[in-house]
């Protein structure tokens, strides 16, 4: 079997490809689909399927894209109720490649339609391998559940979820969905890519909660603003499927010189971000043609500063306004 964390650190998203006898899955997958292509083409794999764990609020998926460069079929979680050709996914339905069988878990609470995705290597055995537990079960942390319900029914139905992903055993890789520094989660989640049901069952301090009533104060307790575009992204995620990318022009205006050509910044302050540091990425996500969204802030954009007498510079806003939290044993 092959397996692979693909990251998107702008926004601390991850996705997965799984890949056995020539056929792959692409879990979650983001807008830029040059990677996904690129693993396709080196190992000697077709895209043939495309999951999707619930309807994204913090990022545009690329799965209309990738669908579009490679005829892949579309799966996702039969209660989303979007508005695109796909194949609906109910709790235990599965998706094979090769030997390796993708299982449907529904995990509610962060989404109502949220799924997880049991894998299992046949070749090898039955038992489960790992889990892409997308904004479920997170390095240290939870997810939040005040983005589609209100708060402390999300918080129920996350609990009863977590008892579903914690009936697997400690053996089993956890594969989040996000890693520290997305808004999908609180302070209290690592940057470490993924993790253990076992791990998480002795030092997640979410998990350790005694009773039900103890877990919803402490994960509703300390939830971080809604982002103010969370919405119309769910919106765009639902609709009908996003092929092609936006051109992004110049965000001022080129000005004339006496010698009759231009002069000044005409190009996208984007793009001198993004060659400054890995975290000085873009400010702005890119989203359909004409869409709104264009230049929308993502949740987990950094800040660029200007250092006196230097050159840019990036401060992250991390979920709870304080530090990064890690979990034990980091």
């Amino acid at each position: 079997m092959f397996f692979r964390q693909v990251l998107h650190e702008d926004l601390g998203c991850a996705s997965y490809v799984v890949a056995d006898g020539g056929e792959a899955a692409v879990i979650d997958p983001k807008w830029e689909i040059e990677e996904y292509l690129g693993l396709a083409e080196e190992h000697g794999f077709e895209i043939a399927h495309i999951l999707e764990t619930h309807n994204h609020a913090d990022h545009v998926s690329g799965k209309g894209r990738l669908a579009k460069a490679t005829g892949a079929t579309i799966h996702v979680p039969a209660a989303a109720s979007v508005e695109f050709l796909h194949e609906p996914l109910a709790d235990g339905d599965r998706v094979t490649v090769g030997n390796v069988s993708i299982t449907a878990l529904a995990t509610p609470g962060h989404r109502p339609e949220h799924t997880a995705y049991v894998v299992a290597d046949e070749s090898r055995g039955e038992e489960p391998w790992l889990v892409v537990t997308g904004d479920s079960l997170f390095v240290g942390d939870v997810a939040r559940p005040d983005l589609a319900v209100d708060k402390e029914e999300g918080a129920r139905g996350l609990y009863e979820s977590l008892k579903r992903l914690l009936a697997l055993g400690d053996f089993a890789e956890v594969w989040p969905g996000h890693i520290g520094g997305s808004l999908c989660g609180g302070a209290g989640m690592s940057e470490k890519p993924g993790t253990t049901i076992g791990f998480e069952r002795r030092f997640n301090r979410l998990l350790a909660s005694k009773d039900e009533e103890t877990f919803v104060r402490a994960l509703t307790g300390s939830l971080a603003p809604q982002p103010p575009n969370f919405q119309r992204i769910v919106a765009l995620n639902r609709g009908p499927l996003l092929t092609d990318a936006a051109a992004v022009g110049p965000l001022l205006p080129a000005r004339r010189s006496s010698t009759g050509g231009t002069r000044g910044r005409t190009t996208p302050r984007t793009s001198r971000a993004r060659s400054t540091s890995r975290w000085c990425a873009r400010r702005w996500e890119r989203g359909p043609p004409g869409s709104s969204t264009r230049r929308a802030r993502s949740w987990s954009r950094p800040r660029r500063t200007k250092r006196r007498g230097g050159s840019p510079s990036c401060s992250r806003p991390w979920a709870s306004g304080g530090s990064r939290g890690s979990s034990p044993g980091e």
